[in-house]
């Protein structure tokens, strides 16, 4: 007899799987718009709930189905929903909780287009978002009598702050809140909230989960009820499905996320540590830098931020830069920088700098799998022709 293994490592689990037919070491794509039934009765089975037999994949697929169960398993959860966009999953998740009428407390600094998303959309639906500084745990205590949901970012977009997710988690469950929280940046490898207490996570699969930069999809993790509501009452309706090719992508990515997240665990860290010691670097946003002693996180994503002082002209060091590319997301294998005053003018609604919130001298990195020394001497050079290009400098 086989003998079965009892306990498989997260490393482990993500690439070996016996669930594939004929001995496949990777799962098929099935690439169908519908899955038929073998007779009247397996039918109603499925449509009472009493089955899991496939439907029709805007709402199920095979192939996302594997998917979703790894991420599930990664995050310690009952079940995963998975979608054609993080927007997608953080829309859906958001939708799936509140309603008109009801309350959400956020933190500051969010994710923009969760900003956008509660300021405008929702307020038009009748749900009204309050901000609140994600790093003053009273502060949010004081909000959370008769909210609906909270919804943090841990660590936060741009400034890259933790929230203190179990104390948090423990306040909102007194007070009957729903908590949610976008765990895109550190993985479930290196944080897992529904450990803590969370009730939902939320993944932009495009990031670190997918990590080739060719696939965009989003993922929500958390108890089979909460899952089982968001996919009867909102998904079918919103209609983001995955797809089954992206959800193989996905599949690929994750056999080897454990590897790639220390590369860029390692490399994040001294190439934040390089740029604390520069003295026209006036600060530097990494967790890693600045250890709270709430933080659950066991490792490090490679996105942070950092603040030049006027001796460095921000359009020169982007236009020197050439292994660092210009470029919106992150978690592929690129690496890439974003300048905040770009983003602070970005048009549209509720895109003022008052309302973007982070210093206009900021510059958001991401480290991807290059070379670590050729990204420092990249980074060197474009600091060098920087200084040369501001007005009055040699």
């Amino acid at each position: 007899m086989k003998k079965k293994n009892k306990a498989l490592s997260e490393s482990t689990a993500l690439v070996h799987d016996e669930r594939y037919p004929e001995g496949a070491v990777a799962p098929p794509i099935y690439q169908s718009s519908l899955f038929c039934f073998e007779d009247y009765q397996s039918m109603v089975d499925r449509y009472r709930g009493d089955s899991d037999h496939a439907i029709y994949s805007r709402i199920d697929n095979p192939t996302t189905r594997v998917f979703q169960d790894k991420v599930a398993m990664l995050e310690g959860g009952d079940a995963a929903a998975a979608f054609s966009s993080g927007m997608a999953a953080i829309s859906n998740a958001i939708l799936g909780v509140a309603q008109s009428g009801d309350r959400i407390v956020c933190i500051e600094h969010v994710y923009p287009d969760t900003y956008r998303l509660l300021r405008g959309l929702c307020s038009r639906l009748g749900i009204v978002a309050e901000f609140v500084d994600g790093t003053d745990t009273g502060a949010i205590a004081e909000r959370l009598p008769g909210a609906k949901l909270l919804y943090l970012e841990s660590p936060n977009t741009w400034m890259m702050q933790e929230q203190d997710l179990e104390s948090l988690a423990g306040l909102a469950r007194a007070e009957g809140v729903t908590t949610i929280v976008d765990n895109s940046w550190a993985t479930p490898l290196f944080q897992k909230p529904l450990q803590a207490g969370i009730d939902l996570t939320i993944h932009s699969a495009s990031k670190y989960l997918s990590g080739h930069s060719d696939t965009v999809a989003g993922l929500i993790v958390g108890s089979t009820e909460l899952i089982e509501r968001i996919n009867l009452q909102v998904r079918p309706y919103l209609g983001a499905s995955l797809s089954p090719h992206s959800a193989a992508l996905l599949i690929r990515g994750l056999r080897t996320l454990p590897l790639r997240m220390q590369r860029h665990q390692a490399s994040g860290l001294l190439i934040a540590s390089g740029l604390s010691e520069r003295t026209d670097v006036t600060h530097v946003h990494h967790p890693g830098l600045h250890k709270t002693d709430f933080s659950l996180l066991s490792g490090y994503g490679s996105l942070f931020s950092f603040e030049v002082d006027d001796s460095v002209h921000i359009r020169s060091f982007c236009d020197s830069l050439r292994v660092f590319r210009l470029g919106v997301s992150w978690g592929g294998y690129e690496s890439l920088v974003v300048p905040a005053e770009i983003a602070r003018d970005q048009a549209g609604e509720f895109n003022s700098a008052r309302d973007f919130g982070v210093p206009p001298r900021m510059i958001r990195i991401f480290v991807g799998l290059e070379d670590p020394d050729d990204l420092w001497n990249d980074l060197e050079q474009a600091f060098e022709t920087a200084a040369r290009s501001v007005p009055g400098k040699a």
